[in-house]
């Protein structure tokens, strides 16, 4: 009796361990906006720039902890997926109804562009600034874009803003993602194989 020849299987981009990682990004992202864009507003408000060109870099962050944690070229925008679908389906703060699919994916792109140019995945504190940084003023421009429509002056303003807000947000990603590894002996394999 002769056996079939068997097909190699083929090897997912992602394993389901990294689909919850990404979706707890995702959420406690979203999460984390709806505190800190009230209170930024705050601050902002008075310079006529949304709460959320400020606050961005904070939740920002999780577009760059994905890649740097799972290491996978697609992670930056499966969170930023991850995010405009659960804002549209839920209707959280900070969503802009189906619009949001193109105002939260557009930060997600970024990043993926960012790390495809420079060929970094979140492994140091310059790559996580700069992926901050794009994922935040591509976000702020996307939704000065689709709904804001500043002026040329607030909307600069706002953009250096966003640079340095994301920039900032991408030095704590880094800085979680070292305490973590930290944490496992270096080896993140180990750790979501747990």
């Amino acid at each position: 009796m002769s056996q079939s020849p068997q097909l190699p299987s083929k090897k997912p981009h992602f394993l389901l361990a990294d689909y919850i990682i990404l979706s707890m990004l995702a959420a406690v992202g979203i999460a984390l906006k709806g505190v800190i864009v009230p209170l930024a507003a705050i601050a902002t408000g008075p310079f006529y720039i949304p709460g959320g060109v400020l606050a961005g870099g904070f939740y920002m962050m999780f577009l760059v902890l994905g890649p740097a944690l799972i290491g996978k070229r697609g992670a930056a925008f499966l969170v930023s997926l991850i995010q405009a679908l659960l804002v549209t389906i839920i209707g959280t703060p900070g969503s802009h109804g189906p619009v949001s699919l193109f105002t939260y994916t557009v930060s997600g792109i970024a990043v993926e562009l960012w790390f495809f140019l420079s060929r970094h995945t979140g492994c140091c504190a310059l790559c996580c600034f700069i992926g901050g940084m794009v994922a935040n003023v591509a976000g702020s421009f996307g939704v000065n874009l689709v709904m804001f429509n500043l002026p040329f002056v607030p909307l600069l303003l706002s953009l250096c803003v966003a640079a340095l807000s994301g920039g900032l947000g991408g030095l704590l990603a880094n800085t979680v993602v070292k305490k973590i590894k930290r944490s496992v002996g270096g080896n993140l394999g180990a750790w979501k194989s747990r």
